[in-house]
């Protein structure tokens, strides 16, 4: 504790050369202040360019469906985001299963299989034309997860002629899920082969280009789609094998990930940018080819999700800080998975109609929504996170302050105070999203909030007094700032 000295603390980044914030102690009141660039560019930060939508949802294979036939919950949900955005999210239909799933053209159901137990993932499975229809009515983009595992280039091969016909947004196919997996699982094409990276890379470069070839589409598959990782299994290893012509089939390069860890450790803003950088290099491949990197599959903790962290608000606040540091670093589109409806502690709706990670990620939307880039403001070394967003002309349209120090519901809940400079408006508006503890469940009937949305909407004004504001934030929870 300090006794009425202040100490001043320079947050340096020596990867972009800048000082991104001061902190400053007085007694036990914590003050951090950012400078808002006045235009995209300046300032000496990094800036990302956004896709008009990029926070989407992936469907596991078989269950998809059902969520989009007997879920209510899912068209809603997805119109909330497009009521931000002005264009449906975009979505992935994948998973374990497509590795388990055969075309059958004759069938007239979505999808067929039987399980023991309603909430298993059945171990085979076949699909229809009626399959690809439905996912032919979305308004967004849509990827589809076709299998490879099998070893039926023809099969799959017929599926993807009738996904190109039935799905008029189709973004890309992605020929097989975590192929690191497949020799543990059995898959057929895994058979009396040496199993690596690769011989993977080599089997994915030859699908690219059977498959991108036998539908008449170039730049039309996602490629990658592992989950382990990189370097082993990563982009850059791929792309290092693939000659021009396979280069033309693939749209953009995709892994998986899942941090896993304790509520604490998941929503901590220095770890959530310390396990982002993991995937630095293979961002940087794709980009030196000129294709987009993305989140093909993520969520907070794999194989569904774990109870004791998935349902709560910390992990909705994961998932706020999550995809924006992944936008910040370039990732174009992060889809979070949902699994076997009703069996799935990760997912956003299913379980109940919406949970704690979907408010998390209805403010990361809102925050991202309309703009034309976006920059972290701090070092991403410390708890304390500032983001700021830019319109179509470059000006600064929102700022997203984030307090991740653990608060679990007991002792004192600490403030950090933010200060903003640059601001050119005399008052600004803002919503709090914010909840009772980082260890809040909706089923639990603990909700979160988000400028009061779970009953009435609430912004708080601030005044601006010489182009300076200050903002306090609780611990485990974030604040949206509107700038114009």
């Amino acid at each position: 504790m300090y006794h009425g000295i202040i100490v001043v603390l320079l947050a340096f980044d020596r990867r972009k050369n800048y000082f991104p914030g001061i902190l400053r102690r007085i007694g036990r009141v914590r003050f951090r202040a950012f400078t808002i660039p006045n235009k995209v560019g300046t300032g000496g930060y990094a800036y990302a360019p956004l896709d008009p939508s990029p926070i989407g949802i992936s469907f596991e294979f078989f269950a998809f469906p059902s969520y989009f036939t007997n879920v209510t919950a899912t068209q809603q949900c997805l119109s909330n985001w497009k009521s931000l955005t002005g264009v449906w999210p975009p979505i992935r239909i994948g998973g374990t299963t497509q590795d388990r799933a055969q075309y059958d053209s004759k069938t007239s159901a979505y999808v067929v299989y039987s399980v023991a137990d309603a909430k298993d993932a059945p171990s085979v499975l076949t699909f229809g034309p009626k399959f690809m229809t439905l996912a032919g009515t979305y308004g967004g983009s849509v990827v589809v997860g076709l299998n490879r595992g099998k070893n039926n280039i023809d099969n799959t091969i017929a599926a993807a002629k009738v996904a190109v016909s039935e799905v008029k947004n189709l973004l890309a196919i992605e020929l097989g899920n975590e192929p690191e997996y497949w020799v543990k699982d059995g898959q057929p094409i895994t058979s009396g082969v040496n199993w690596t990276p690769a011989t993977d890379a080599a089997s994915q470069n030859d699908w690219n280009i059977r498959v991108g070839s036998a539908v008449g589409k170039t730049n039309i598959i996602q490629a990658g789609n592992w989950n382990d990782a990189p370097p082993k299994w990563g982009a850059a290893q791929l792309i290092a094998t693939e000659n021009a012509t396979v280069k033309l089939y693939v749209r953009h390069y995709a892994h998986h990930n899942y941090p896993g860890g304790t509520i604490q450790s998941l929503m901590t803003h220095s770890t959530i940018s310390i396990k982002i950088h993991t995937f630095d290099t293979d961002i940087a491949a794709a980009q030196a080819i000129g294709k987009e990197y993305v989140f093909g599959e993520t969520n907070s903790v794999s194989g569904g999700g774990a109870a004791g962290v998935s349902p709560t608000f910390g992990a909705g606040l994961w998932t706020m800080d999550y995809a924006l540091r992944a936008t910040y670093s370039n990732v174009s589109r992060t889809y979070f998975h949902h699994g076997t409806v009703g069996n799935c502690q990760y997912c956003f709706w299913g379980r109940y109609s919406m949970g704690a990670p979907y408010y998390g990620a209805y403010a990361a939307v809102a925050f991202m929504a309309g703009a034309s880039h976006l920059t972290a403001l701090d070092s991403g070394s410390t708890n304390y996170a500032a983001y700021a967003t830019f319109d179509s002309k470059g000006l600064p349209l929102r700022v997203l302050l984030y307090n991740s120090d653990y608060y679990a519901g007991c002792r004192t809940r600490t403030t950090q105070s933010f200060t903003l400079t640059g601001l050119t408006s005399a008052t600004v508006r803002a919503k709090r999203l914010t909840a009772a503890s980082a260890t809040s469940r909706v089923d639990q009937g603990s909700p979160p909030s988000f400028g009061g949305q779970h009953g009435t909407e609430t912004f708080e004004t601030t005044s601006v007094s010489g182009g300076q504001a200050s903002f306090s934030v609780k611990a485990t929870e974030a604040l949206l700032v509107y700038l114009q």
